[in-house]
């Protein structure tokens, strides 16, 4: 075959640079324990990882800004734009927003399509629809605003290894586990503000004025789990990623534990949170293939 007949990669570009540096910057800003284990990402997964969650925080602002003066109408009409500006970058590779052009490249790099996409900003259209949840509607929406990103994160994991396509299949439920458990621990740590600013009930059944340690307890015993089936598969991804998802998973582990040592009532007041300092010991302590 003749080598003008393979299709080559265009050469990075300022604009791509650019692009890529400021998903790293809504990133830094926003989560400080996403920050820290996306460090231990070798690249180029680092910077493929950082542009894909760029563009959920970017879609998560737009439906979780507390300024009542943006209505549900004109948040509606962003997500539109923001989908439909990812949906011309899948197609062209270009975007004019910055953190879409950088989830662009990294989509088209590494193989991810509308099919896990869609669902996540039909999961951000619920937040604009939806403010008291069932089971089915909370599987859903857990499903679209969490699982499917840790699908995308598997996708990145995996770009240019020699078993990809198996090996997305033997860890994607391992994956959404992941996204899951991590979803669910931050309904119960925000449950206060979910509820009391945002007017939001996540949890199917739960009656948050009257929350008790034995909805916590249930809570987390569900979260337990999830963490458990995605533990068993953290040693079989590839070297580029094992040690920033054991960091990250040691991290939601320490929340888990301290939201269930922490009273109910005290939970339904105030935002539980894992101190910088034991984040690094926990970090030091994955790194050594332990949890602390």
């Amino acid at each position: 075959m003749s080598l003008f007949l393979v299709p080559r990669r265009r050469p990075r570009s300022l604009y791509d640079s650019v692009s890529e540096g400021s998903a790293a910057v809504v990133i830094s800003a926003y989560s400080s324990s996403f920050g820290l284990a996306s460090r231990l990402l070798a690249e180029p997964v680092r910077t493929h990882v950082r542009n894909v969650y760029a563009l959920v925080r970017v879609a998560d602002e737009i439906v979780d800004n507390p300024d009542p003066a943006l209505g549900t109408g004109p948040r509606a009409t962003m997500l539109d734009w923001l989908q439909e500006d990812v949906r011309h970058a899948l197609r062209t590779g270009y975007s004019g927003n910055l953190v879409v052009h950088a989830f662009a490249r990294s989509a088209i790099r590494c193989g991810i399509g509308e099919d896990i996409i869609d669902p996540f900003f039909a999961s951000m259209r619920m937040d604009l629809e939806t403010t008291v949840h069932n089971p089915e509607s909370f599987e859903r929406y857990v499903y679209g605003s969490a699982e499917v990103v840790g699908l995308m994160c598997l996708r990145v994991f995996l770009a240019g290894t020699d078993d990809a396509a198996a090996g997305y299949d033997r860890l994607a439920p391992g994956a959404r586990r992941l996204g899951a458990a991590f979803q669910k621990l931050n309904f119960l740590r925000d449950l206060a503000e979910d509820h009391d600013t945002l007017g939001r009930r996540y949890f199917p059944g739960l009656e948050v004025d009257r929350f008790c340690d034995a909805d916590r307890d249930r809570i987390l015993d569900d979260i337990d789990a999830d963490l458990a089936a995605a533990a068993a598969v953290v040693p079989d991804l590839p070297t580029s990623s094992r040690r920033a998802v054991r960091v990250a998973h040691a991290t939601f582990a320490e929340l888990a534990a301290r939201l269930r040592a922490t009273p109910a009532a005290e939970i339904r007041r105030s935002r539980v949170r894992v101190p910088d300092v034991v984040k690094l010991r926990l970090a030091a302590g994955a790194m050594r293939g332990g949890r602390a």
